[in-house]
């Protein structure tokens, strides 16, 4: 979900090699285990809050930060870690982070107290910052102009793919060898990847094949002129910034509390309600994909179908959710539910092609930043937490029972945006 970093690539390697290559390939697998080790670093945690809330006698709300705080810090720091990877070296840059993330993920499985455990999720995020922006920027670097499209899609697939494993694996490892050896496992599994990384991909080499010495000085002539300011400079982009942020309050809250939820009210173990929360997270990554596909097919000829069909998707996910928490536990809720994850990340492709649209080309990484910074400081980071918080005072199910809210609050918005998106997008076209 806070994978809208891609493009931040956009332009680094805009010619390209002309035809895909066996060592291009192995970049790809080698970036792509990587961000799936990002990913189950990430979501393992949730798949052991019964243990720790046990273990610990921890409040919702401390739970909730611990998971929230690793989006906090991607938030905050994707941006300029971004940019300090440009300057030291990607390749070098994405194996720090990844030996970062590993380590502290290691840290974790060691910790004795909630204090230490913060501590280690806090350099989690650290290390997880800037990897989606950087990671695929190697990637379409080595591969031709034509798949940049499918590798963008594949990369934000990893991301899922990594949850999944992080909650069913984590939540698996637990309830066999306790909560410890589920951290360490995965943070294991990343030290590995971190080490392997530079010693196969070649800063030199991948600059050979994607001629960059060439398109970086395009890049730098096209940018000449074009100030930072546009990232902001009409309204529309601004309404889409915040509605994609606010939607994912609840996108980043459901994941998190999922497992807690299977196991408290569907009286799962730990290892049942971890696979069942990453099949709905399976149905969330799916409503992503198939969503923007839907989206950019219905919006060929009226590009202003974006805007109505990301409202539809946070008023449906409003809608069913709601519906699926005032039922007791059974299947019509799981399907409600299932309904629910389909559509609650659905507007990420279309506010994606909104940015994209009204900013101009030059700065479209910086524009990508920033929604990943709207994405993780306006949801993925406060959902969990407040979330955990609320659910202290009234109980899981009332707290979860408040995220339509948020949902209903972003289709608000997307509408809003609509009546100044094809007004902004000719200025944008005029201007750039």
């Amino acid at each position: 979900m806070a994978m809208m970093a891609p493009a931040s690539s956009q332009g680094l390697a805009q010619d390209g090699p002309g035809d895909t290559t066996f060592y291009g390939w192995i970049v790809f697998a080698l970036s792509f285990g990587l961000l799936i080790s990002d990913y189950m670093a990430r979501q393992v945690l949730n798949a052991v809050f019964p243990l720790l809330k046990v273990e610990w006698a921890l409040s919702d709300a401390q739970l909730g930060l611990l998971s929230g705080v690793v989006a906090l810090m991607v938030g905050l720091l994707t941006l300029p870690l971004s940019l300090a990877a440009d300057r030291w070296g990607r390749v070098r840059s994405l194996a720090i982070m990844a030996g970062l993330w590993s380590l502290a993920t290691l840290f974790c499985a060691a910790a004795a107290s909630y204090p230490q455990m913060l501590l280690g999720r806090v350099m989690v995020g650290v290390g997880e910052a800037a990897y989606g922006s950087v990671g695929i920027a190697v990637v379409i670097s080595v591969f031709p102009q034509r798949l940049r499209s499918t590798l963008s899609a594949a990369f934000m697939a990893g991301g899922l793919f990594g949850q999944v494993l992080g909650v069913a694996v984590g939540g698996a490892m637990a309830a066999s060898y306790g909560w410890r050896a589920a951290f360490a496992v995965i943070g294991i599994g990343g030290l590995v990847l971190a080490v392997a990384y530079p010693l196969i991909v070649r800063e030199k080499r991948i600059a050979a094949i994607a001629g960059q010495k060439a398109v970086v000085a395009k890049v730098a002539a096209a940018g000449r002129g074009v100030s930072f300011k546009a990232l902001f400079a009409n309204r529309t982009v601004r309404l889409a910034y915040c509605a994609s942020g606010v939607q994912l309050f609840a996108a980043g809250a459901l994941p998190a509390w999922l497992p807690s939820y299977f196991n408290r009210y569907y009286a799962m173990p730990v290892d049942a309600a971890g696979a069942t929360a990453a099949v709905f997270l399976l149905i969330c990554g799916s409503g992503m994909v198939l969503c923007g596909m839907a989206t950019d097919r219905a919006a060929r000829g009226n590009p202003c179908r974006k805007i109505s069909l990301a409202s539809g998707y946070a008023l449906g996910s409003a809608v069913t959710l709601s519906v699926a928490l005032m039922l007791p536990p059974g299947m019509p809720q799981f399907v409600l539910l299932g309904i629910a994850m389909f559509l609650v990340a659905g507007t990420t492709g279309p506010a994606g092609a909104m940015v994209a649209n009204l900013t101009p080309a030059a700065i479209h990484g910086s524009a990508f930043a920033t929604l990943t910074l709207a994405h993780n400081l306006l949801g993925l980071a406060p959902g969990p937490i407040m979330t955990g918080r609320i659910a202290d005072a009234i109980g899981l199910l009332d707290a979860l029972r408040l995220l339509p809210l948020a949902a209903l609050a972003s289709a608000c918005i997307f509408l809003a945006a609509r009546r100044s998106y094809r007004a902004d997008l000719d200025t944008v076209a005029s201007q750039y």
